[in-house]
């Protein structure tokens, strides 16, 4: 099984697709012992601030020391710079909020998923043509659930993963599986801003495991 094929069976079959950044090491450190603690098995940590790439180091010591059944993606890659640089730091997959076929051309000659944000039918062509396994529908509290039952079936066959906004409720969480999503991807809903600023590992630990349950009723 190729290493793109593997990263997409485990978002698929996980059904979510946690993200977050933090500035402190120690802290995202923390977060990703819980998320696997909580039986989360890839996750995305995000490319949002300068400190990025050297936690993303420290984190891929960790997963690679103690959580070897972890997959570890990095999002908000933009460029082929970030691409290469997180490449080589060891990213198992990368997620775009945009679609830059350079990053996905670098994505298909290393064998690895890339998952470009895309927000209209011709980005998602795009996407297509430069072989995006999975397309994350971004920002997705904007284009909502009806944006999908639009267009998907100019589609046949895509696999699609919202991100931005997506609500940890039974209702919202049904709408998208309805629509035909394949995983959601849980940023801020899942790992707040309080939990991670006030260390709060004991509550995210049952915050994943609720939305977890909450995904698989609802899927």
């Amino acid at each position: 099984m190729s290493k793109k094929t593997h990263s997409l069976n485990l978002i698929l079959e996980q059904g979510t697709l946690p993200l977050f950044f933090y500035k402190d090491a120690e802290v995202s450190l923390e977060i990703t012992k819980t998320l696997y603690k909580a039986g989360v098995r890839v996750f995305e940590y995000t490319n949002r601030g300068p400190e990025a790439l050297e936690n993303f180091k420290l984190i891929r010591k960790l997963v690679n020391e103690e959580m070897p059944d972890m997959d570890l993606g990095i999002g908000t890659i933009k460029s082929v710079k970030e691409a290469q640089d997180f490449m080589a730091a060891g990213a198992d997959f990368l997620v775009s909020p945009i679609v830059n076929p350079k990053v996905g051309q670098l994505a298909l000659e290393a064998e690895i998923l890339w998952v470009p944000g895309c927000m209209t039918p011709t980005e998602i062509y795009t996407a297509q043509e430069n072989q995006a396994g999975l397309i994350k529908l971004f920002p997705a509290n904007i284009l909502g659930e009806v944006f999908l039952t639009s267009i998907k079936d100019l589609f046949p066959g895509q696999l699609f993963i919202p991100t931005g906004g997506v609500e940890l409720t039974k209702e919202n969480l049904t709408g998208w599986f309805k629509a035909g999503v394949s995983a959601v991807g849980l940023g801020s809903k899942l790992i707040s801003k309080n939990v991670i600023e006030n260390k709060l590992y004991n509550e995210l630990f049952y915050a994943i495991k609720e939305a977890h349950e909450l995904v698989r009723n609802c899927r």
